[in-house]
Formats: structure tokens, C-alpha cells, sequence
């Protein structure tokens, strides 16, 4: 049997044209301000390539449909399902179409996903992730342009668009303080984990341009509402005056509204409450509803896909671009006004 044949990409028609991945792209989309004789040499090196023959390249000479490879390590989907949702956006619904890899986190498995992409001749690889700290690249010298969503790459000539999780840190704060609260506890996941070291130090560094401090050491445990319940009990036996809790995430703040309202805490009278990840499932269930600091994963989504639309044409982006997150205020910050006083 022999072997199979090797399709050519747009990186084998830019070097036979003596031209850039970029310069390539622009001359088979009809894009740019490309001599004509720089454009006349990539098609006849296209056309002695066979590279019309294969969709990536009708695509790419039409200008209007892109495919792209997914490569996510986030088994659940919480955080890459709308990363994707923003991506497809940006990539133009029905004119697209987005292979989703999941990697498991295995990094055999993330290169073997690599391989299969790239011999369905991506025009790109967007790479995502559940974690925010940086990841080695997934490969060196790909013939493609890969953009790092939510998660970062750890190579900074990556392009890595992520979320302004010091940022939105701050605007937790920023919040509380607004409503009168001095008092911060900070509850959060584990130590070791890049999210909870990130807000609980934007936290403690807000609070000190205040001349203020957490009411304790910041207390670090798990993602969980278990830890949440848990952690009230540490506050609580600690005897801190606290009336207010920052927490790291959605989960943790559910699990400490429910265990300050069974010690008789009302939120947000005497304890306002914050989460982070405006997870609806989280902010919506919880009694009262959640205020919470959104990042925006859709949004990131679709930056990531612009990136790297922008790269395929031959402007790419490199560098970590920090998204802003936003404050989505709800009940458990909001102290009921008293009812009216009847007329008499």
C-alpha cells in the first residue's frame, strides 16, 4: 500500500511563492493591497500545489467560510461551552464550521486532537480551557494560527485572550465598599489554584489603597458550597466582626448564604455577599439571588475568534489581552428600603 498523499497548505503555497503565510491568504482571498504580480506568483503556486482542489482552499479563496479546530481541557463545559457560543458568533453562524476537541487534559490525547485538526486543514485552533494560569503552547512551529481563550499560553508570543480576573477582584470591592461594608471576609478556592491566588491578592491590595484589611487571612479551601458552609463556621468560631464576604466563585457564595442564614445571619442586612463567575445556575438558586462578577465568557469567545480570524489573514495578535469583567448586582448586596411609613 502506498502512501497517503500529503494535501498542501497555505503554508506550502506561501513558501514555493517566496511570500508569507499572510501575503498568501490575501492574494487567494482577493483581499489586501497586493501587487499583481505578487498575487499572479500564489496562484500559480496554488494552482502547481493542487491547493484549489481541497475545500480549505475554496474556502479561503472565497473569503467567506472559515474551519476551525476547538481544543478544550474542560470536561464539563462550563467555561469552554460559552467560549464556543461567543467564537461561532464571531465566525459568522452558518458560515463556519468549529471541530470540538476535548482534550481531557491529557496531553497525549490534546496531541493526537492537534494532528487530526491539522490534516482536516484548519484554517486556525482556538485552544480553551477550566483553568486561567498558562499552559505550555500545544506546538511549536504549527502551520496555523492557534489563539489561547480563557486559558493562557505560557509562551508570550502566543496570543492568549483571558479574563481580567485581578480586575473584577477589584470591582467586588469596589462594590461593597460603595454600600458601606468595611468588614471583608474573602473565602475562595484552593490555595494553589492561579483564579483564587489572583482575586484573593487584587482583593487584599484594593482594601489597602483604603487603609483596610480583610477582616481575617483570606480562607482557602475547594470550589464547592460544602467549603462555602464550612468556611462560615471558620469565620464565625474566629469571632471576626465581618458584614461582608467576598467569595471566589459562585459556588462557594451559595454554600455561605445558606449557612449564614442557619446561623441566623441575614444577607444582606447584617452580611452583604459576592460571588464571582455569574454562574446562573448558582446566582439565580441561591436565597437571596446572587450579586456576582461576570467575565464575560462570550464576549472572550468572540474576541478569541476575531484573533484569530485577523491572524489567518495575516495580522496576528501576539501577546496576553486581558478581557474586563463586569459587576452583575443582585439581592444578596442590596439592603431592602423599609416599608413607607402610612399616611396619618
Amino acid at each position: 500500500m502506498g502512501k497517503l498523499e500529503r494535501h498542501a497548505t497555505i503554508a506550502d503555497v506561501a513558501a514555493l511563492a517566496g511570500v508569507s503565510v499572510g501575503t498568501a491568504s490575501k492574494a487567494l482571498n482577493g483581499r489586501g493591497s497586493l501587487r499583481e504580480e505578487t498575487r499572479k506568483r500564489v496562484r500559480d503556486a496554488a494552482r502547481q500545489l493542487s491547493f484549489e482542489a481541497n475545500a480549505g482552499a475554496r474556502s479561503l479563496h472565497s473569503g467567506r467560510t472559515y474551519t476551525v479546530g476547538m481544543i478544550t481541557t474542560d470536561t464539563i463545559g462550563r467555561f469552554s461551552i460559552p467560549v464556543l457560543m461567543g467564537a461561532e458568533d464571531a465566525l459568522g453562524a452558518g458560515e463556519m464550521s468549529v471541530f470540538l476537541c476535548d482534550g481531557r487534559g491529557d496531553p497525549i490525547r490534546e496531541q493526537y486532537y492537534v494532528k487530526t485538526l491539522l490534516s482536516r486543514r484548519v484554517d486556525g485552533i482556538i485552544v480553551t480551557g477550566r483553568r486561567t494560569e498558562a499552559r505550555p503552547p500545544i506546538g511549536v512551529g504549527l502551520p496555523v494560527p492557534v489563539v489561547y481563550a480563557f486559558i493562557a499560553s505560557a509562551d508570550p508570543a502566543d496570543c492568549s485572550v483571558v479574563p481580567d480576573e485581578a480586575g473584577g477582584a477589584r470591582k467586588a470591592i469596589d462594590h461593597l465598599l460603595a454600600i458601606g461594608r468595611t468588614r471583608i471576609a474573602h473565602v475562595t478556592g484552593p490555595e494553589h489554584h492561579n483564579s483564587a491566588q489572583v482575586r484573593a491578592a487584587a482583593a487584599v491590595e484594593r482594601l489597602a489603597e483604603e487603609g483596610l484589611s480583610l477582616a481575617m487571612p483570606p480562607l482557602f479551601g475547594g470550589w464547592s458550597e460544602m467549603w462555602g458552609r464550612q468556611a462560615v463556621g471558620l469565620l464565625l468560631a474566629g469571632q471576626a466582626e465581618f458584614d461582608a464576604v467576598f467569595c471566589g466563585s459562585d459556588q462557594i457564595a451559595r454554600g455561605v448564604c445558606d449557612a449564614l442564614r442557619a446561623a441566623g445571619r441575614r444577607v444582606p442586612e447584617d452580611v452583604a455577599l459576592v460571588g464571582f463567575d455569574n454562574w446562573d445556575v448558582m446566582t439565580e438558586g441561591a436565597q437571596p439571588p446572587l450579586t456576582s462578577i461576570d467575565m464575560n465568557l462570550e464576549g472572550l469567545g468572540r474576541s478569541a475568534a476575531e484573533k484569530l480570524l485577523a491572524a489567518i489573514n495575516g495580522a496576528p495578535s501576539p501577546g496576553r489581552h486581558a478581557m474586563p469583567c463586569h459587576l452583575v448586582v443582585r439581592e444578596s448586596t442590596t439592603v431592602p428600603f423599609p416599608p413607607l411609613a402610612p399616611a396619618g
